[in-house]
């Protein structure tokens, strides 16, 4: 199984780009992973939030391949401990053959049809983060999971 993130935009702080590079170097020795840049929609400031949506959905849907199974991070799907989060992974890796995908949407959130096409949803906090730092906090969470799963120190009760 490969875990997939897609994202709109690219990360524009530095800081958080080293930190997503750090994690994402740590998590590759796991299992595959990778991470999918929308760009940012062309004059989105002459778009309402339902169009920027509907086009930030259709990239997103687009870059979904035969077999993904969808999990959007969104603030009201289902919350995790760290632990649990990591027995979720474990479970899927027993189920899911090609891409486990996770999707961080636009500061507007999803379209109904990715709504539609999601699978589950998942919350990281009841909190608002940016959308870069969101990032961070995601892939340190799937590389924390595999850190448990491996029974290895860095995750600590």
């Amino acid at each position: 199984m490969k875990i997939t993130l897609i994202v709109i935009g690219k990360t524009d702080a530095s800081y958080f780009a080293e930190a997503l590079k750090e994690y994402t170097s740590r998590l590759v020795h796991y299992l595959p992973f990778e991470m999918i840049i929308i760009p940012d929609i062309k004059n989105a400031k002459n778009l309402s939030e339902l169009q920027q949506k509907e086009k930030e959905g259709e990239l997103i849907l687009k870059s979904l391949q035969p077999g993904d199974y969808l999990v959007l991070l969104d603030e009201k799907g289902k919350e995790f401990s760290s632990l649990q989060f990591s027995a979720y992974l474990e479970k899927k890796m027993h189920t899911i053959a090609k891409r486990l995908v996770f999707v961080i949407g636009g500061p507007y959130g999803f379209s109904t049809s990715v709504y539609q096409a999601a699978q589950e949803k998942i919350s990281l906090s009841k909190m608002t983060f940016s959308h870069q730092m969101i990032r961070v906090i995601f892939v340190e969470q799937v590389y924390r999971a595999m850190t448990i799963l491996n029974n290895e120190p860095y995750h600590h009760e």
